[in-house]
């Protein structure tokens, strides 16, 4: 059980699943973000455009909803396709898509900044590479 513990937290604290979980969370967070940029402000402008209340109420109503008709009698539900949520959905994932692109172009473009802008130094060379440079050396001034 011991050996199983160490192994877990060996595994838990590495650097990937750590940034991993940071990611998760930020991501959540950013998701909650864009989806009330999308229902606070993107769709009321665009039922101001349509001219309704946005895509949220649109629904195909399969069968109406039924009031308790007799006391001991219980009421019937409405059963409908609620399309307008699935097209608010549909934006909501174009939104994030294009954050996280546009996020990710511009880290990646600093990304490349700092590569280009600190070039590698040369290693230093090894002792069998400074041996062999000095018989190189040497078997020149022979000839």
């Amino acid at each position: 059980m011991g050996k199983f513990l160490e192994d877990f937290k060996a595994f838990a604290l590495k650097g990937n699943v750590v940034d991993m979980a940071v990611g998760v969370i930020v991501g959540g967070a950013f998701g909650k973000i864009v989806s009330s940029l999308v229902n606070d402000i993107l769709m009321p402008v665009i039922s101001l455009v349509t001219g309704g209340d946005g895509y949220k109420n649109l629904k195909y109503v399969i069968k109406p909803a039924q009031a308790a008709a007799a006391e001991g009698q219980a009421a019937v539900e409405e059963v409908a396709i609620n399309y307008g949520l699935f097209i608010q959905n549909i934006v909501d994932f174009f939104i994030i898509a294009l954050s996280i692109f546009v996020a990710l172009r511009v880290v990646m473009k600093f990304m490349k900044k700092e590569k280009e802008e600190a070039p590698a130094p040369e290693p230093a060379p090894t002792k069998e590479e400074v041996l062999l440079t000095e018989i190189r050396d040497l078997l020149k001034d022979r000839k």
